[in-house]
């Protein structure tokens, strides 16, 4: 496997009548194929314009971002981004929610359907697909919410603090049920979160970010001795106290 994105010396600055904001400054990194990257930092640091650059909804105002599709193509990889809340449309059943970026797109056909329908059934949903979105619980809206996102098939999935919103105990199984459902379908992912145990137990590298304007201030391969490689098991491993130590030195040095 090989990189599917890489940035080059990324930085942005918000600019308005009273001056000048900077929000990410020299940012570099990549991004294996079917590798789940997750980023921490302090709150304000960039985190979020960071992912909305890589979605291409900000330009980059200095440095690039270079793609490497496995079949040797430079199209820009299909991005599914999943934000906090969930905004599920009231008036839509779920099944009207999930299948909304397929209509939007044109693309209703049957083999996206039947996707959609399989996802469904994966996530616990089928029997509620003609509900609406005010008669499921936080969790299942956020199942919901991301099958919209897969519905397109993306290659790289983007997650702004996805469980945020989320009780503790639901956060902690839906984040591990989602993120092994991702892990089997191949996806690559980058996931903001404030959990240092949820960044530890999600992702295969860790990338702190310092104060804004953000730089890369440590990158932390997790490597956990795992006989159940779930996301909620990571949290037992031997190795997940001295990774939580490393990355709260780092963060509170920058607090």
């Amino acid at each position: 496997m090989g990189a599917l994105i890489e940035l080059k010396n990324i930085g942005y600055s918000y600019h308005t009548l009273s001056g000048e904001t900077g929000a990410i400054k020299d940012i570099s990194f990549s991004v294996e194929e079917g590798e789940f990257v997750a980023l921490v930092g302090p709150s304000g640091c960039g985190k979020s314009t960071l992912l909305s650059i890589i979605a291409g909804l900000l330009a980059p105002e200095t440095g690039t971002i270079v793609v490497n599709n496995p079949d040797g193509s430079l199209h820009y990889p299909r991005i599914g981004y999943m934000l906090q809340h969930d905004h599920l449309f009231e008036w839509r059943t779920i099944y009207q929610n999930v299948t909304l970026g397929l209509e939007i797109h044109h693309a209703l056909t049957p083999d996206r359907i039947a996707h959609v329908e399989q996802l469904l059934s994966d996530y616990g949903l089928e029997k509620f697909k003609n509900k609406r979105p005010c008669e499921l619980s936080g969790g299942m809206k956020q199942r919901a919410a991301l099958i919209r996102t897969l519905a397109l098939d993306p290659q790289l999935l983007l997650l702004d603090e996805p469980f945020s919103a989320l009780d503790y105990q639901t956060r902690l199984m839906v984040s591990s049920d989602i993120c092994q459902l991702i892990r089997k379908a191949g996806k690559t992912m980058i996931i903001v979160t404030h959990d240092l145990s949820e960044a530890i137990s999600l992702a295969d590298k860790v990338y702190v970010l310092s104060a804004r304007p953000a730089t890369i201030k440590t990158v932390l391969p997790i490597q956990l001795t795992l006989t159940d490689s779930s996301p909620l098991a990571a949290r037992n491993a031997p190795e997940f106290p001295y990774y939580f130590k490393q990355l709260w030195e780092e963060l509170t040095d920058e607090t």
